[in-house]
């Protein structure tokens, strides 16, 4: 099973909308992002969100561009949710395909960690807004190795 993280795009301030969904810069970040993918062979079988308005934007942004049709909320993945949870009930590495995970800061963070070092502190990732991450097994942990990362800025070209 092959996963691919990515934090959502950039939101607009609870203080002006409490459901922080995502600004013009955003959605263009998600979409250079999710268009970068897909032209580098980027597929996925299913798409999970927090089902947060920002996660669901960037998640479905994200569908159109890798032609996915599963994408759905899921428990686990909120901002302080207990990632131990979220990993066995979404990862199994003898699991083929892929899987993208749409979340936020700092679950996604020690979701990665927990996946790729055994620790949800270990801090493997530094996510930004709109980034993509692409987990791969490792070969000898039974866990998973960070392949690649890419960034709005690397996309852009």
């Amino acid at each position: 099973m092959d996963i691919y993280l990515m934090q959502h795009g950039l939101a607009v301030p609870a203080e002006i909308d409490v459901d922080r969904p995502l600004t013009a810069e955003g959605r263009e970040e998600v979409t250079q992002v999710a268009r970068h993918a897909a032209a580098c062979g980027v597929r996925v079988d299913r798409i999970v969100h927090s089902g947060k308005t920002r996660a669901v934007q960037t998640a479905e942004i994200l569908a159109a561009a890798l032609g996915c049709e599963d994408v759905a909320a899921v428990h686990g993945l909120k901002p302080n949710d207990d990632v131990a949870a979220a990993a066995r009930s979404l990862v199994d590495p003898a699991t083929s395909g892929g899987l993208a995970i749409v979340g936020h800061l700092p679950s996604l963070d020690r979701l990665a960690s927990l996946l790729v070092a055994g620790d949800a502190a270990a801090h493997v990732v530094a996510f930004r807004n709109a980034g993509l991450v692409s987990l791969v097994p490792a070969e000898s942990s039974g866990g998973f190795s960070v392949a690649w990362a890419v960034t709005p800025d690397l996309a852009r070209g």
